[in-house]
């Protein structure tokens, strides 16, 4: 891992006030809620963005960071179930509808320390296509293993537990990269956080879980004003404004494999 000229560009770009808005036009509306992509509040994000479009997910990628800048999906009850009757079975790949130049490479994570953790899961996926498609590197972030394997499996569990009890849901990962040096394994910039928000269309309200991206991870669940603030993506756009200040309650992360469950420690504020 080491910090590099262009991981710094990258966080002072994100760092500059934004000037408007650049909404994303979409091929595959049925992932986003009202069928509208996030917008790009900050369009210094937007340079070189490729949207793609997947069986059961969708994502922005960035050239700069070689990761997405957000993964969507459209979770209902039925897609749980389909996908806890689905064995996890994938290999990761880098994406053949990328550019060698812009996209992660195997290489780029190995030795790292780093897992190759999945924004939109591969637990959410309904049948083995959709599945195998979610192990494309475009849909991966350099995770801490402790987070990726601990509270962050625990929120994907959660949010799925969520979905079947609302019937219905849309959820929007992505990286959160702050500070003004950001590390990188190979080409890949290091997150400092993870976001995961969560709409439910039936009660039009919304929030976001966030979690550090380190051994010791805490998260907290914010407002999607907040969110927008934090990483300069309405991620739902079609939301109101009432909607984005108010607050949705998230379940506290729920894992998988743990007797009795497991807590997680959580802060008031952050970051």
């Amino acid at each position: 891992m080491r910090l590099t000229s262009r991981a710094v560009i990258w966080a002072a770009a994100l760092l500059l006030p934004a000037w408007g808005a650049h909404a994303a036009a979409t091929a595959c509306p049925e992932h986003f809620a009202a069928g509208q992509a996030p917008e790009l509040v900050n369009p210094r994000l937007a340079p070189g963005t490729r949207a793609l479009c997947y069986q059961a997910f969708a994502l922005l990628h960035s050239p700069l960071t070689r990761t997405a800048l957000y993964s969507a999906e459209h979770l209902t009850a039925e897609r749980i179930e389909a996908a806890r009757a689905t064995p996890r079975s994938g290999d990761f790949h880098p994406d053949p509808a990328l550019p060698p130049d812009e996209r992660a490479e195997l290489s780029d994570y190995a030795r790292s320390g780093f897992d190759r953790g999945h924004l939109a899961p591969s637990g959410d996926m309904p049948d083995p296509d959709a599945q195998q498609e979610s192990f494309t590197l475009a849909n991966m972030v350099p995770q801490a293993p402790k987070l990726n394997r601990g509270v962050w499996e625990g929120i994907e569990s959660a949010v799925r537990t969520l979905a079947q009890r609302r019937g219905e849901l849309y959820v929007v990962t992505g990286p959160v990269f702050r500070g003004g040096e950001l590390a990188t394994v190979g080409h890949v910039v290091v997150p400092t956080y993870v976001f995961k928000a969560v709409l439910d269309p039936r009660s039009r309200s919304a929030a976001a879980y966030v979690a550090e991206n380190t051994e010791n991870a805490a998260w907290t669940a914010i407002s999607i004003a907040q969110l927008t603030r934090l990483i300069g993506i309405n991620v739902f756009p079609a939301l109101t404004p009432g909607g984005r200040n108010a607050t949705l309650r998230l379940p506290e992360p729920t894992p998988h494999g743990y007797a009795g469950g497991q807590s997680y420690p959580k802060r008031s504020r952050m970051p």
